[in-house]
């Protein structure tokens, strides 16, 4: 149930947050030479608070894909221990979803996301938590530069 290792998730607050990434992740790319698919791996992974939420999270990535198009972008959104919300999220469109609840709820979970194309995990993988890393600053540049190192680490 615990999907692959996604690239390097980064979770995200805002909608500046998630265009800092998008720039680091872009940046990322043209100083090695790539393009933005190539740079991002299996792509830029945006990771939504529980809080956020499913709508939320897809207005984010819609908003980003409008400025940077060329950009693999994933939405992911953590639902903890709510499988209702994990449901909806699923229902909403949402790729891929983390779920920490029971066993039982997580395979029915699973099933559903399989059969719509969607990604459950079961683990929260390594993330960049841009709120904790940025000790609450918000300057665009300070945030673009915590993701890039993230992005562009050869370890972890």
């Amino acid at each position: 149930m615990t999907a692959p290792p996604l690239s390097r998730p980064i979770l995200i607050r805002s909608l500046a947050d998630a265009l800092a990434a998008a720039k680091a992740a872009e940046s990322a790319g043209k100083s090695a030479g790539e393009s933005a698919k190539e740079s991002a791996g299996a792509g830029l992974v945006l990771m939504a608070p529980p809080a956020g939420g499913a709508l939320w999270l897809l207005g984010v990535l819609e908003r980003v894909r409008r400025s940077h198009p060329t950009l693999d972008l994933t939405g992911l959104l953590d639902c903890g221990d709510r499988a209702g919300e994990a449901q909806g999220a699923l229902a909403a469109g949402v790729p891929v979803l983390l779920f920490t609840g029971h066993p039982l709820a997580a395979a029915r979970l699973a099933a559903i996301a399989a059969a719509r194309g969607a990604t459950l995990l079961t683990a929260t993988p390594p993330l960049l938590d841009l709120a904790a890393e940025s000790r609450g600053g918000t300057h665009p540049e300070r945030l673009e530069a915590l993701c890039r190192r993230w992005l562009t680490r050869t370890e972890g």
